[in-house]
């Protein structure tokens, strides 16, 4: 079978900001190795493109394929999540250390690091998946909605996640008990289902001007990774009790989403989406200033990242502006 990737530049757009993303500009993989170890960063970094990037690239497709919107890559993001912390790296079930740390007791119970899953599952689904294809798609709109891959590179792409997943899966010690694997097995084959259930225009936005600003999508993008800095804060101390902390950290996203889509509108929909990714982005200067300072190398990750979402604002201003699309920002791709 003939393999044939196209568009090209959106592909590899796509599969190097979905690692980009939340190792590069997390400081989980410096981006000093590239000049210290230039062999080591190359392989470790192609092993998250193979990851990451064939993840997203996967659930772009389906998303296309199946005429579904941004809850469906939501759902099928989270499915990722379970793929990758529970099934390759185990650390749903870690038992110390990084990166779990607190979270290994903060919310364990019967094997399982449930608030630390919570928030990872989230993680992925936002940061690994849902922010790389969106902010693509702003940068390649003629081709949004089409499909990239052909049959046999679907295959490929497939072949390639499944078979690092599971191979990293049987050499990371700490893996699940039989019953944990089977009830996260099932928790992401009922996310899919419902991914795929779930109808295009679930959480759409009305037809309009948006009713909330620039700053306010731009906060409204900050709220997850807040919330999650409020879960880590609680696990430091150890109170209030990690089922409060969960229910918080539910409470606050489920709260983002209804804010966008209740004051979002239609029009001009595109400079919406930008400002909430800008805000998504906007969230992880002070933890890399703060907290990642030490790695080296991650501000200049964090200057790059800004300035192309600067350019890409720019790119949107003279053709966005006053818009009319028919699907909202978490309602259609």
């Amino acid at each position: 079978m003939r393999i044939l990737i196209r568009p090209r530049w959106p592909v590899l757009a796509l599969l190097l900001l979905a690692p980009t993303i939340p190792e590069l500009l997390t400081g989980s993989t410096p981006v000093s190795e590239l000049v210290y170890n230039p062999v080591g960063f190359g392989i470790g970094f192609g092993l998250d493109i193979a990851l990451y990037g064939t993840g997203a690239l996967l659930i772009r497709e389906f998303a296309v394929a199946f005429h579904k919107g941004w809850a469906s890559i939501l759902l099928l993001g989270a499915a990722y999540g379970i793929g990758e912390e529970g099934f390759e790296v185990h650390t749903f079930f870690q038992p110390s250390g990084s990166p779990v740390n607190a979270l290994a007791t903060y919310g364990h119970a019967v094997g399982v690091n449930w608030l630390w899953a919570l928030g990872l599952a989230s993680f992925h689904a936002t940061y690994s998946i849902a922010l790389p294809i969106l902010l693509t798609q702003l940068w390649f709109p003629q081709v949004k909605d089409q499909r990239w891959l052909d049959r046999g590179n679907v295959g490929l792409v497939a072949g390639v996640y499944f078979a690092e997943v599971v191979g990293f899966g049987l050499i990371v010690p700490h893996g699940p008990s039989p019953g944990a694997a089977g009830f996260f097995a099932v928790v992401a084959l009922a996310l899919v289902y419902l991914a795929y259930r779930i109808p295009r225009g679930f959480l759409s936005v009305p037809p309009g001007p948006p009713r909330l600003g620039r700053l306010g999508l731009v906060l409204s993008g900050t709220l997850f990774w807040i919330s999650w800095l409020l879960v880590l804060l609680f696990a430091g101390s150890g109170r209030p009790p990690a089922v409060v902390a969960a229910g918080i950290f539910v409470l606050i996203n489920l709260g983002a989403v209804a804010l966008v889509v209740r004051r979002v509108g239609a029009d001009g929909l595109d400079r919406s989406k930008y400002y909430f990714a800008t805000g998504m982005l906007l969230a992880l200067v002070p933890w890399d200033v703060v907290v990642e300072f030490s790695v080296p190398g991650i501000l200049v990750v964090t200057a790059i990242m800004l300035y192309l979402q600067y350019r890409l604002g720019q790119r949107l201003a003279p053709s966005s502006a006053g818009t009319e699309v028919p699907r909202g920002v978490l309602g259609g791709t």
